[in-house]
């Protein structure tokens, strides 16, 4: 028996909350609908934090729905206060069209474009916001707005509590969203937006919009917002983000992050992260744990960057941990020659590897035992390295733990 979008989204566990349930599954169930989710073009690259809107699209193509993607070249120069403890930095008009660019390149990979009635849609809302008109904004769109309805979401009200600031600028972020909402349901028939639960607030300031603007019925769902096990934020590591770039982010160290996954997290990163369906998972689930993280490391792999990328980096892995040898698909710090010949302190090169980010990390690492060069342990935190450290080769192994490791090559 075949299942609904919405039975999916929350097998999947994709679901937080909806605006009227019962109704949208009426409607996904009976005919094709376009559905948008907004990203804001803060970085060059979306980050694995994004990874579970980006999985919402693909759902959507699945069940022959078409996902517009907004890509936010005009609400990047405003700044979401959702979750912002402070002001975000303003990018310059360069950096946000640069980033946008970059940014598109990542849904190329996950979303399929050979179907032209689920192929993405993508839109920049810079195109109608960059072009409003201050006044006549103020009286269509603002008049539906209270200042007592809008001081009353999270996003304002959690900054307002702890006393930080919170700009005429970010306060009208939630109306722009809105107006986004109500613009693609009259220009291009879109009927639901999908967001995080902290966007839940913005997302039914849109569904009202739209109902007192045009009586239109729209819907608005959430997602959860994810955290790990261990409480730390999805997508961020003590190295910084896990980019959806591998030009900021190899292979390897992708396929690495999930393979690092906590034990209690795998199944529910199985069906979040993969396209594995949920009978395969509810087989597979009791299988050995290290076994599983591997699946979920291989099927999330290939789906950014090729099987192939996939078994490579797992290859690797079996020669760095359990062979003891160096994989090719590490990750590669260059040195010259002649800074080598002058020696480089042990802390220097850690610090330079991004295996830890400050020097008092590496010291109180080296004193615990967790440093290694070719596998032996480093004790002397004085140590310098040098050019007889590299023998025949052209490279050393430096390794955090068992789990971490750089290949660092001379020249």
């Amino acid at each position: 028996m075949e299942i609904s979008f919405l039975e999916e989204f929350k097998q999947r566990e994709y679901y937080n909350q909806c605006t009227d349930f019962d109704s949208l599954n009426n409607l996904m169930n009976s005919k094709s609908i376009r559905a948008y989710i907004g990203f804001d073009c803060t970085a060059k690259s979306l980050h694995v934090g994004s990874l579970l809107q980006i999985m919402c699209l693909r759902m959507l193509q699945k069940y022959g729905h078409q996902p517009i993607v907004l890509l936010g070249g005009g609400t990047t120069r405003i700044g979401d206060p959702s979750g912002k403890e402070e002001t975000r930095k303003i990018l310059s008009d360069k950096e946000i069209e640069s980033n946008i660019k970059n940014i598109q390149k990542v849904f190329n990979i996950f979303l399929k474009s050979n179907n032209t009635k689920t192929k993405p849609i993508y839109v920049n809302n810079y195109k109608w916001l960059g072009k409003l008109n201050y006044i006549k904004f103020l009286r269509e769109i603002g008049k539906h707005f209270t200042i007592n309805k809008m001081l009353s979401f999270d996003s304002v009200k959690l900054r307002l509590d702890r006393e930080q600031s919170l700009s005429y600028m970010e306060f009208n972020y939630m109306i722009l969203q809105a107006y986004d909402f109500l613009e693609l349901n009259k220009n291009k028939n879109c009927i639901m937006q999908i967001g995080g639960s902290d966007q839940w607030g913005n997302i039914v300031n849109g569904v009202e919009l739209i109902k007192r603007y045009s009586s239109k019925q729209s819907f608005g769902l959430t997602t959860p917002l994810i955290t790990l096990a261990s409480g730390a934020k999805m997508g961020k590591t003590e190295k910084g983000a896990v980019w959806l770039d591998k030009a900021l982010l190899s292979p390897y160290e992708y396929w690495q992050f999930w393979r690092n996954t906590d034990d209690r997290d795998v199944i529910k990163f199985l069906k979040m992260f993969t396209d594995l369906s949920i009978k395969k998972i509810n087989e597979i689930k009791s299988k050995n744990v290290n076994d599983l993280k591997i699946t979920l490391a291989n099927e999330a792999t290939s789906m950014l960057h090729g099987k192939s990328a996939a078994e490579k980096a797992e290859q690797t892995a079996r020669k760095t941990f359990v062979s003891g040898l160096i994989g090719e698909d590490l990750p590669t710090l260059r040195i010259g020659k002649k800074v080598i010949e002058n020696g480089v302190n042990i802390i220097d090169l850690v610090v330079l590897s991004k295996l830890l980010v400050s020097k008092s990390e590496v010291r109180r690492t080296i004193k615990n035992r967790g440093i290694k060069i070719n596998n032996e342990i480093i004790e002397d935190q004085n140590l310098q390295i040098l050019l007889k450290d590299f023998k025949n080769q052209n490279f050393i192994k430096l390794s955090l733990g068992k789990k971490k490791h750089v290949i660092i090559k001379m020249g």
